[in-house]
């Protein structure tokens, strides 16, 4: 059984979907009690409510159920960015990774995975896709990216010192049903605005958007999955992994997507931008699984499109 943190959430729910798919049991870990996610609407998971910070009601979680595996996608970041109280916002953040492998070395699991993001990449040379043996800058603009490289760092050594195969994700911007508008990209944004004849909300951005902005954009059931097939492996040859597409996907390219299935719809951005395309090397997650993504990005635009007018929300 593999136990999930952050199961109920955007990324951790298709996780867990794919999970089943490929024939494993899940448990899922959630800090408040809520409803299945529409995407595992009838599927046979166990719930168990617990707070990761929460040392001894995660460990009471392995007397009750078998776990052969963790995939950790609960928030592992002060939030908000700037919080009231950064020093206990820190140490709860690192507490509850820490938490998580004294679980996984009590338990005795033969895996653990551990969300981090394409983030960790910014301020790096950026000459090309960016493999997972890139330098790194030793510091981040924004707390995300700073919070991952620890988790990363902390990772390594808990890793060489317990043995636990600990691995970590490196997650590209990622999009699809459940999720919300991003700062960082315009195509949710776009997306909900197409599907609902409406002019597309970029106030959230941190930057305006302009046609030719462009990031590793994945659809979320492929992130899904490749984690999913990360944490069933029999053998993997590395501690980190990227986890994209391997391709930059530009406003354009889903404006046009958008078009073939709403001809009208009112989602033109302004000509140029001048953003970086980050885009991550895949071949590691596709060399050690066998990963191949299922969703381009007009098969992508299709699905989140149709999933938005049978009445979800997000």
């Amino acid at each position: 059984m593999i136990l999930v943190t952050g199961g109920f959430g955007f990324i951790g729910s298709h996780t867990v979907r794919a999970l089943l798919d490929l024939g494993e049991d899940c448990v899922v870990v959630q800090r408040r009690t809520s409803e299945l996610p529409a995407v595992l609407s009838g599927a046979q998971v166990a719930v168990e409510q617990a707070d990761v910070t929460d040392r001894e009601a995660l460990l009471a979680i392995g007397h009750r159920h078998r776990i052969t595996g963790i995939v950790h996608l609960a928030g592992s970041v002060p939030w908000p960015p700037v919080p009231d109280a950064p020093v206990e916002a820190t140490r709860q953040a690192i507490g509850g990774l820490l938490n998580i492998a004294q679980a996984a070395q009590e338990w005795g699991v033969r895996r653990l995975g551990v969300a981090s993001t394409i983030g960790v990449y910014l301020g790096a040379r950026n000459d090309g896709p960016l493999r997972e043996d890139t330098p790194l800058s030793m510091s981040a603009p924004v707390s995300i990216p700073t919070f991952k490289k620890v988790g990363e760092m902390l990772g390594g050594f808990l890793a060489d010192t317990t043995g636990i195969d600990i691995v970590s994700y490196r997650v590209s911007g990622t999009w699809g049903p459940l999720g919300h508008p991003d700062p960082f990209f315009a195509a949710p944004a776009l997306i909900h605005a197409a599907a609902h004849g409406t002019a597309p909300d970029l106030s959230g951005l941190v930057r305006p958007a302009f046609a030719e902005d462009g990031i590793d954009l994945n659809y979320v059931k492929d992130t899904g999955r490749a984690i999913a097939l990360l944490q069933l492996a029999d053998k993997l040859n590395h501690r980190t992994y990227n986890v994209g597409s391997g391709r930059a996907t530009t406003n354009a390219q889903i404006i046009e997507a958008i078009r073939k299935v709403v001809p009208d719809a009112s989602v033109g951005l302004p000509a140029g931008g001048d953003a970086p395309h980050l885009v991550l090397d895949i071949s590691r997650l596709r060399e050690d699984t066998g990963y191949q993504a299922e969703y381009d990005t007009e098969r992508a635009v299709g699905d989140y499109i149709a999933w938005l007018r049978a009445g979800n929300r997000n």
